[in-house]
């Protein structure tokens, strides 16, 4: 067994992670929040890493299908695992992958949550009403910045950690798009609409203080924060009639991708405009307008009853 112990170990991993593969700081805290569950199972039971056998792997899957874990989040927690075990085998620090023989919990491919062009159009309006309804300037510019970031996400098709992390430079860009480092380091240009410009424009001219953010806030970061955001995005989405379920940020950049497919755009354009590095990622919005097509005609065939 390596000298490093398993937190070492796991440190390493993520280390490799950053240096090599150019892992963003929420995926390896999310490997990290994955990780230390499995260390934890595995101290338990007195293992090491480099001492678990393909039984003991099958044991921690069943123990988190015992938690009540759904088979997609249980097949994440042991793509990380076995991701972590190939890495440590690779390195010669353990003698073996006990993961190699251990299959995945079978799942479905679930389709994302996607509202309709009337349920946006009705979030927006709502987040502008307020803005406009604001009863004094500070209300009015934090109104305003939830009916920009919404404008702006529904615009793009940003990932909530790319929009939220915008810098006020992009407030006030003559372009007619971004530049966004997305996932890996990669850039890709995201065009904006008139309107989308337009919302930036008003809120940025809300910013009183200097900064290098477009959405400031009181956070570590400097900036607003994802969890910050999708509250204040449930309860304009409740103020508009939507099910607080039904609404996140992720909900929005699906609403975007579909809506596009929807009015015939091509899959590899979104899959540019989205970030994705494999188009099977992006395909998946297909099925959610195929599933569209199938309730149409079990709604509105005469036949379909028969």
């Amino acid at each position: 067994m390596s000298a490093l112990g398993p937190q070492g170990l796991m440190h390493a991993y993520l280390d490799m992670l950053a240096a090599e593969r150019g892992a963003a700081a929420n995926t390896l805290a999310a490997y990290r929040r994955d990780l230390d569950d499995y260390l934890a199972h595995l101290a338990t039971r007195r293992l090491d890493p480099g001492a678990v056998e393909p039984a003991g792997i099958r044991a921690y899957l069943a123990e988190l299908e015992a938690r009540g874990l759904k088979s997609t989040s249980a097949a994440r927690r042991l793509s990380c695992v076995r991701g972590f075990h190939r890495f440590l085998y690779a390195e010669g620090l353990v003698e073996g992958d006990p993961t190699a023989p251990v299959s995945g919990p079978k799942r479905g491919r679930g389709l994302p949550k996607v509202l309709s062009v009337a349920e946006v159009d009705r979030l927006l309006a709502v987040a502008k009403e307020a803005a406009a309804k604001a009863p004094n300037p500070a209300e009015a510019a934090r109104a305003g910045r939830m009916h920009c970031l919404i404008e702006l996400l529904y615009a793009t098709g940003l990932r909530v950690s790319e929009l939220v992390a915008l810098p006020r430079a992009a407030g006030s860009t003559k372009e007619r798009f971004l530049v966004v480092r997305g996932k890996g380091g990669r850039e890709r240009l995201v065009p904006l609409t008139e309107v989308a410009r337009s919302a930036m424009a008003a809120h940025l001219a809300t910013l009183t203080a200097p900064g290098p953010w477009l959405f400031p806030a009181d956070s570590e970061s400097g900036h607003l924060t994802r969890q910050a955001f999708a509250r204040d995005l449930k309860a304009v989405a409740a103020a508009a009639g939507i099910r607080t379920d039904r609404i996140s940020p992720h909900v929005l950049r699906h609403a975007f991708a579909s809506h596009l497919l929807q009015n015939g755009a091509d899959l590899r354009v979104v899959q540019e405009l989205l970030g994705h590095a494999d188009i099977s990622t992006t395909q998946i919005y297909t099925h959610v307008l195929d599933e569209r097509l199938k309730q149409m005609v079990r709604d509105l065939h005469p036949l379909a009853e028969a």
